[in-house]
C-alpha cells in the first residue's frame, strides 16, 4: 500500500513540521527546577537499577509489532530497501517512502506501506508523520538512510571554488537536513513512550576520510555524526538510542567502475553490499543494543584502519 503525502488536497498536516514534536517536560535538574537531592550509591540501589533494567530491556533482536520507518528505499539494490526488508523479518511493521512513485513496487515487493514524500521539505515531513500514524501507529524505530543522488537530483562533483551555493545547499539539505526534519517529527513521540531507536546513515567520506570534488557531501555526513551525538545525550533519559552507520565502498546497480575498483582494493578485498550494512543497521534498532548510543559504526572492509596499502 502506498500513500502520496502531497495529494492529500492541500490539507495541511495535523502536526506543524516547523515546529519540534511534543516531547517529556524539562527532566529534573535542568534550567529552571529544583536540584535533586542526592542519592546515595549502595549495592541495593545498584541491584534494583538491574533489575529494572532487565526486566523492561530483554536482549533480543526481535521487533515484533514495532512501527518502523526507513526514507530513502526506492532503489531494489539499495541500503534501505536491504535494511526494510531485515527489518520486516524481524516482526516490524515498515514503512518506507520516497521522493518517486516507484516506491509502489517496493512496498508490494515487501509486502509494507509506501509513501510518497519529499523529505527536504518541512510541510511533506509533517503529513507523513501524520499519515504514517494514522495507518500504522506511532513510529518507534527510525532508519534515515535518504541522502543519495537520483536523475532528478544528481550529485555534483566540482572544487569547492567552483561550487555554487545552490549546489552547496541541495547536498546539505538532501543527506543532512533530511536526517534533522525526520527525526524531529518523531523523537517527541519516542520520547513519551520511553523508547526508541534511530539510526541515520553516514559514510566514511565526511567522519573519516575524504575525496576532492566531495565537500559539500562530505560536510553533510559529518554532520550527521554530530547530530547523531547530539541527539543521543538529549535523548538519552528518555529511553531513546541515537548511533549512526558510516558505508564505505558498497557494491549497487549505481555503483561506477572506480567505486568498485575501490572495493575492490580494500583489505577484505571487495566492495559490500547492501545486507551486510542492513545487518548493522538492524542490529542497532534492536533492543540488545540498548546500551549503545551516540556511536558511529563503520562498515567499509577495514579500509579505514589500513595506513598503507601494500603490493
Amino acid at each position: 500500500m502506498v500513500f502520496d503525502v502531497r495529494s492529500t488536497g492541500g490539507s495541511p498536516p495535523r502536526r506543524d513540521a516547523t515546529r519540534p514534536a511534543d516531547s517529556r517536560p524539562p527532566r529534573s535538574g535542568g534550567p529552571g527546577s529544583e536540584p535533586d537531592r542526592p542519592v546515595e550509591i549502595t549495592p541495593e540501589v545498584v541491584e534494583a537499577e538491574f533489575e529494572e533494567v532487565s526486566a523492561e530491556a530483554a536482549v533480543t533482536l526481535r521487533l515484533d509489532g514495532k512501527v518502523a520507518l526507513v526514507t530513502g528505499a526506492g532503489s531494489p539494490d539499495g541500503i534501505g530497501y536491504a535494511t526494510a526488508r531485515r527489518l520486516r523479518d524481524l516482526g516490524a511493521r515498515v514503512a518506507i517512502v520516497s521522493t518517486t512513485r516507484r516506491i509502489h513496487e517496493r512496498a508490494s515487493e515487501l509486502g509494507v506501506t509506501g509513501f510518497v514524500a519529499d523529505l527536504t521539505d518541512e510541510a511533506e515531513v509533517g503529513a507523513l508523520a501524520d499519515a504514517i500514524t494514522d495507518q500504522l501507529g506511532d513510529v518507534e524505530v527510525l532508519v534515515n538512510n535518504a541522502g543519495l543522488a537520483s536523475r532528478a537530483s544528481p550529485e555534483v562533483l566540482r572544487p569547492v571554488a567552483q561550487l555554487s551555493f545552490d549546489e552547496w545547499k541541495a547536498e546539505i539539505d538532501r543527506n543532512l537536513s533530511t536526517a534533522f526534519l525526520c527525526s524531529r517529527a518523531f523523537i517527541g513521540g519516542m520520547s513519551e513512550r520511553g523508547w526508541g531507536r534511530i539510526v541515520n546513515l553516514a559514510a566514511t567520506a565526511g567522519p573519516v576520510n575524504a575525496l576532492p570534488t566531495e565537500a559539500a557531501y562530505a560536510a553533510a555526513k559529518a554532520g550527521v555524526v554530530g547530530l547523531t551525538r547530539a541527539l543521543a545525550m538529549e535523548l538519552v533519559a528518555d529511553g531513546v538510542n541515537v548511533n549512526c552507520v558510516a558505508p564505505g565502498t558498497i557494491y549497487t546497480a549505481a555503483s561506477t567502475v572506480t567505486e568498485i575498483k575501490q572495493g575492490l582494493g580494500t583489505p577484505i578485498g571487495r566492495p559490500g553490499t547492501p545486507d551486510e550494512v542492513a545487518a548493522a543497521v538492524a542490529f542497532l534498532c534492536s533492543p540488545a543494543a540498548s546500551y549503545i548510543t551516540g556511536q558511529m559504526l563503520v562498515v567499509d572492509g577495514g579500509n579505514s584502519v589500513r595506513e598503507a596499502q601494500f603490493r
